[in-house]
């Protein structure tokens, strides 16, 4: 086995240590630039490694609309949501606006008015969602008009999207049919975005928000529709809710519809319903309201599950599928 060189408190030969708060990210194998010799990822990376592994669960937490933030982040193609910033909007950003996505996978963009889009559906790098979004907000704001975001692993410490966002501002997402949003004026659009926006409509499911209850999408599909709900209750009390309304009034939303199963999607329970393709959206709110008051009275209940409910629990928890 080689020896190792003795190394002296400035590193390598010839090379000057720096200061840790002058350290800046490289990649996990490339030689640490505080001038120590071994990689980053075995020395000023170790911090930056930790904030990987110590996965924020419930990013959107404290935010408002928090069931609304992961139905656009998993759940949703086309949607766009005003932001409110606190203190207001700097100089010369006449708006900040979040998408669920932007043409060839852009973190953000600055538009050419000085407006901002940020994209929802984009990696973490630093194990919280709401960091890298902050992040990615930051960057825009003091970003060129006219040019778009770059990516970047983001520091381990930084400003959350709690941190920025005004937390008593309206949450009220518009749901698109199509990727328009990204270009306001087609006439003498670039033709890499005409062509990523294409694509985008190509591929989209046709989805709609409810307007009776909270956070549910009606979705399209060419097998049968489907209701997806994100709900804010803790996942146990939830599931012990379902499983009572499944062994007795029935967790179904009307006739030929059936719960599932779930999705876990940062820290929150998604049910899913297969609904039949000739049920519209419009024909799911009378049937969703109904089963929201039902829930109301299963969720409140404390009572120990029956044999029956106990099953049925055993049954919801293994059709539960982990998003995120």
């Amino acid at each position: 086995m080689a020896k190792k060189r003795p190394q002296t408190k400035a590193g390598k030969a010839g090379q000057a240590q720096v200061t840790s708060g002058e350290i800046p990210v490289v990649g996990a194998r490339e030689p640490c630039p505080c001038g120590s010799g071994r990689r980053y990822k075995a020395c000023h990376g170790r911090a930056a490694a930790h904030a990987v592994t110590e996965l924020v669960q419930r990013p959107f937490e404290g935010l408002p609309g928090e069931c609304d933030w992961v139905a656009l982040r998993e759940l949703v193609p086309a949607a766009t949501v005003p932001l409110t910033l606190k203190g207001g909007l700097p100089e010369g950003v006449p708006s900040v606006t979040l998408a669920t996505v932007l043409p060839m996978a852009w973190p953000a963009l600055r538009r050419d008015d000085g407006s901002v889009l940020l994209a929802l559906q984009n990696d973490s790098t630093s194990g919280d969602l709401a960091r890298d979004l902050a992040d990615t907000l930051q960057r825009a704001l003091e970003t060129e008009p006219g040019s778009p975001v770059p990516a970047r692993r983001v520091p381990a410490e930084g400003p959350r999207l709690q941190d920025l966002l005004d937390a008593d501002a309206p949450f009220a997402p518009e749901v698109h049919s199509g990727f328009e949003f990204w270009i306001p004026q087609t006439d003498g659009a670039d033709p890499e975005v005409a062509a990523s926006l294409e694509r985008a409509n190509a591929a989209a499911i046709p989805t709609v928000r409810l307007t009776g209850v909270d956070s549910a999408y009606w979705c399209e599909t060419p097998d049968k529709n489907h209701l997806r709900w994100v709900m804010p209750y803790p996942e146990e009390k939830l599931l012990d809710a379902l499983a009572r309304l499944q062994a007795g009034e029935g967790t179904s939303l009307s006739a030929d519809t059936r719960l599932v199963g779930s999705f876990r999607a940062h820290g929150l329970m998604v049910p899913v319903w297969d609904l039949p393709t000739s049920m519209t959206a419009e024909e799911c709110e009378k049937p969703a309201a109904a089963f929201a008051e039902r829930l109301a009275g299963a969720l409140a209940s404390d009572a120990p599950l029956t044999a029956e409910e106990r099953r049925a629990r055993g049954g919801l928890t293994n059709r539960q599928v982990t998003l995120s």
